[in-house]
């Protein structure tokens, strides 16, 4: 790319937000100005990108002006705040929160699996839901060749999820416990070291939690078919990096675990890792610092006669967040959606 861009992160100081500045470096976009934003809680604070260090600069409306490319990952709050200035300014906004994804006129998007979507962008492209990122780049590929009618899926999601203070409280409970300590949860309801909470985001009336409903909601909206039924058990772990999907999928025409191989050998961005018989399988700890989407256990399910079951693994905060976000910039400067302010 001959093209350089002027780019924005905003919440460049958390978790997803500092991975976002990483990759950016990673793969070498082509970045003329970086320009890290948080709150003024960040400021003197300083962000380190191509052996520079960048102050922090506190984000208000003014923040975008002369900029041509936001990568938001600040809260669903604060993306419906500043996001329509970050547009009125003339830069594209890829949002990783959960403010605009349903809504209908803006575009969700995750580039190995409906990058035509970017073309109907009006200023703003969503990145979905962590757990849905992953599931949806392994179904992909099924779904194109013999369709989905069914997804079942039980997930198992890092603390990282949850933010910098979760993955701190995971680390100070264990410690605790290990010595005999006293043990506090504050980010969760109930502890999380040692456990495992069914519980991820608020309940809702149907007795489904949001991230549950996102998983269902998200998923057809990226793959474009209302028809698909979905549901989802979403389950916090005590794992720092990484989250894990046992899914389960109904397929419009058989399929044999052989061909679901083949398929998903040939996929962008999809590892497979399935030998049993040498316990070769995706892990949580081998996935954390990854790019790929691993899947494994590929198996066909006794149950159902159209039935497929697989585990499915993934880096939450590299491609169930920042990646994907990255990803979704390049895509924009390949088709040439990203102008030069």
């Amino acid at each position: 790319m001959s093209k350089k861009y002027k780019v924005a992160v905003a919440g460049a100081t958390g978790a997803v937000g500092r991975e976002m500045v990483k990759i950016l470096e990673e793969r070498d976009f082509p970045v003329e100005t970086l320009k890290p934003l948080a709150s003024s809680r960040s400021i003197g604070r300083k962000i380190e990108f191509r052996d520079q260090e960048i102050p922090v600069e506190a984000l208000d409306t003014d923040s975008f002006k002369g900029f041509d490319l936001a990568l938001f990952s600040a809260g669903a709050s604060v993306s419906k705040e500043f996001a329509p200035y970050a547009v009125k300014s003339g830069c594209v906004v890829v949002d990783n929160s959960s403010a605009f994804r349903m809504e209908s006129h803006i575009p969700l998007v995750v580039p190995e699996v409906n990058p035509k979507a970017l073309k109907s962008h009006s200023g703003i492209i969503a990145n979905p839901n962590c757990s849905t990122i992953q599931m949806v780049v392994a179904l992909k590929p099924i779904y194109d060749a013999v369709g989905i009618e069914r997804i079942v899926v039980s997930t198992y999601q890092a603390v990282s999820g949850t933010g910098q203070k979760a993955i701190e409280e995971l680390a100070d409970q264990t410690k605790a416990l290990l010595s005999g300590g006293e043990v506090k949860n504050k980010v969760y309801p109930h502890r999380i070291a040692f456990n495992c909470l069914p519980h991820i985001d608020a309940f809702l009336d149907n007795d489904y939690t949001k991230e549950e409903m996102k998983m269902v909601n998200e998923t057809r909206k990226i793959l474009s078919d209302d028809s698909i039924m979905v549901s989802a058990t979403t389950v916090r772990v005590p794992v720092f990096y990484s989250h894990s999907e046992a899914v389960w999928i109904e397929t419009g025409k058989k399929i044999i675990p052989e061909e679901v191989r083949r398929l998903l050998k040939k996929a962008p961005g999809v590892s497979v890792l399935d030998d049993p018989s040498r316990n070769e399988y995706p892990l949580a700890t081998n996935a954390a610092g990854k790019n790929d989407t691993f899947v494994g256990r590929i198996r066909e399910d006794i149950s159902c006669e159209r039935g497929i079951v697989m585990w499915i693994v993934s880096d939450n905060v590299r491609k169930g967040a920042a990646l994907n976000a990255v990803q979704i910039g390049e895509a924009l400067t390949d088709k040439g959606l990203l102008k030069i302010s």
